[in-house]
C-alpha cells in the first residue's frame, strides 16, 4: 500500500474537534499498549514479529479512516516500535497522523530529558499531544503542575513548537482529576468512562466548560473486558456486539471525542463500521438497550450502592470498585472481569489502589458512615470469597 499523502478522510469513519486544540481526530484512536512482546527485555529492541504486528494494525487502521496513533514512554517498547514500523516499515507521511504520547518525568530537567528520549524513539521532531502520563493523586497533581514544575516545562516546548498541545492522563478520582482541569494548564484530558464506569461524568461536563479534548482510555479492556464478554451481555446489547454498543454509549455525549482501541489484542477492526454514525443522544433502539442494561441492576437489591461514601476508608480498601466488582458479578454476569480487576489491588499503587478485602482489613472498616441496613462488611467478605484468586 501506498502510504504517500494519506489523509484523515474514510466515509465510514467519524471524526470530532477535539476541543481548542481544533485537531479533527478520528473517534476510535489507535492505542499502543498491548503489541506482542512489548513489555519483554530493553525496551529499544524489537522482535520481528512485534514489527509484523504493529505494521498490520497499522495498515488496518489507516484503511479504516484512524487519524491519531496513541503511546507511552511507560509502554515500554511501544515508542520504538511505532517509530520503526511508521518510518522505517510503512514510510507513512508524518502529516497524515496525529501522534500522541505520554510521559511522567516528576521534574521539568527529568521532563525535558524524557521527551527528547522519546522524539529520537518516534523518529519525530514534535509530537501533536502530550499528556503528562498518571495525575493521579492530589499530591502528584500540586507537585507536577507547581511553578516551575514538569507541566511547566511542557508548556515551554509547547511555545518552542516541540509539542502541539498539552494534556494529562489519569486514573484518579473524579475530584483529582476535577483539580488538574481547573488549573487551566491543559488542553486535553485522557480518563476512563464507560456504561460500567460513569463516576468520571462530572470531570467530562468541566472539560466540555474548558473546551478541552476529551479522550476515553481502554474501553473494551477497563470497560469490561468486552472483548471476551459474558453470553448475558451478548444478549442484552443484541444485534451490537458489546463493544459496538458501549462505544456508541460514549459517543452519545459530544463532549467526548475519541476512544482508544488497544489493537490487536483487545478489539476487531471489523466491529469499526457497526458504530457508525455515532448518535447524540443514543438512537431509539441503542437507548431501549441501555434500558435494558439499567434494569439488570434491579436484581441485586445492594446494587446500587456504590459505596462512595466510604472512598476513603481507614482500612485502606478501595470499597466503591469492590462494590462495583460485586454488582458486575451479580447483575451482569461479568464474573471475569472482577477476577481480572480486583487481584490487581496491592500490585498497581497510586494507578489502582486499595487492599484486599481480608479478615483483618474488613475489622478496619469504617461502617458507621454506611447507612445501617447496608451490610457493607458482608458485600466485602462475599466479593473478596467470590473473587480473590491467591498468589501461585
Amino acid at each position: 500500500m501506498d502510504f504517500k499523502n494519506v489523509r484523515p478522510i474514510n466515509h465510514k469513519m467519524e471524526y470530532r474537534r477535539f476541543g481548542k486544540t481544533e485537531k479533527k481526530v478520528s473517534v476510535i484512536t489507535l492505542g499502543g499498549m498491548r503489541y506482542k512482546h512489548g513489555w519483554e527485555g530493553p525496551r529499544d529492541v524489537i522482535a520481528q514479529d512485534s514489527i509484523d504486528e504493529c505494521a498490520e494494525a497499522v495498515t488496518n487502521a489507516i484503511d479504516h479512516g484512524i487519524n491519531l496513533i496513541e503511546t507511552a514512554y511507560g509502554y515500554n517498547k511501544s515508542e520504538h516500535l511505532y517509530g520503526h514500523v511508521l518510518n522505517k516499515v510503512l514510510k507513512i507521511d508524518r502529516s497524515s497522523y496525529f501522534l500522541m504520547t505520554k510521559g511522567d518525568a516528576p521534574t521539568a530537567s527529568e521532563m525535558r530529558t524524557m521527551v527528547a528520549d522519546q522524539m529520537k524513539a518516534l523518529q519525530t521532531d514534535y509530537f501533536d499531544f502530550y499528556a503528562w502520563h498518571g495525575i493521579n493523586t492530589f499530591e502528584i497533581c500540586d507537585a507536577v503542575c507547581a511553578p516551575g514544575g514538569a507541566v511547566e516545562e511542557l508548556l515551554k516546548m509547547k511555545e518552542e513548537g516541540l509539542i502541539g498541545h498539552i494534556g494529562f492522563s489519569t486514573h484518579a478520582p473524579v475530584e483529582v482529576i476535577i483539580k488538574a482541569i481547573e488549573t487551566e494548564m491543559f488542553d486535553f484530558v485522557n480518563l476512563h468512562y464507560y456504561y460500567f464506569f460513569q463516576r468520571n461524568k462530572a470531570a467530562i461536563d468541566l472539560a466540555e466548560t474548558k473546551d478541552m479534548g476529551v479522550f476515553i482510555i481502554s474501553p473494551n479492556d477497563k470497560g469490561g473486558q468486552l472483548f471476551n464478554p459474558p453470553q448475558k451481555l451478548v444478549d442484552l446489547m443484541a444485534p451490537n456486539h458489546p463493544i459496538q454498543w458501549n462505544a456508541k454509549f460514549c459517543l452519545s455525549n459530544p463532549a467526548v471525542h475519541t476512544l482508544t482501541f488497544g489493537f490487536p489484542k483487545t478489539s476487531r477492526f471489523d466491529l469499526l463500521d457497526g458504530i457508525m454514525p455515532a448518535q447524540c443522544p443514543l438512537s431509539i433502539a441503542d437507548a431501549k438497550i441501555k434500558y435494558k442494561l439499567d434494569e439488570q441492576r434491579l436484581l441485586d437489591p445492594y446494587a446500587d450502592f456504590e459505596g462512595y461514601c466510604m472512598k476513603n476508608d481507614p482500612s485502606g480498601l478501595n470499597i466503591p470498585e469492590i462494590l462495583r466488582f460485586r454488582m458486575l458479578w451479580k447483575c451482569y454476569d461479568m464474573k471475569d472481569f472482577g477476577l481480572y480487576r480486583y487481584n490487581m489491588f496491592e500490585e498497581k499503587g497510586h494507578w489502582f489502589p486499595g487492599f484486599y478485602a481480608t479478615e483483618e482489613n474488613l475489622q478496619k472498616v469504617d461502617t458507621s458512615k454506611c447507612s445501617g441496613n447496608i451490610p457493607i462488611v458482608d458485600l466485602l467478605k462475599e466479593t473478596h470469597t467470590e473473587l480473590y484468586k491467591p498468589k501461585e
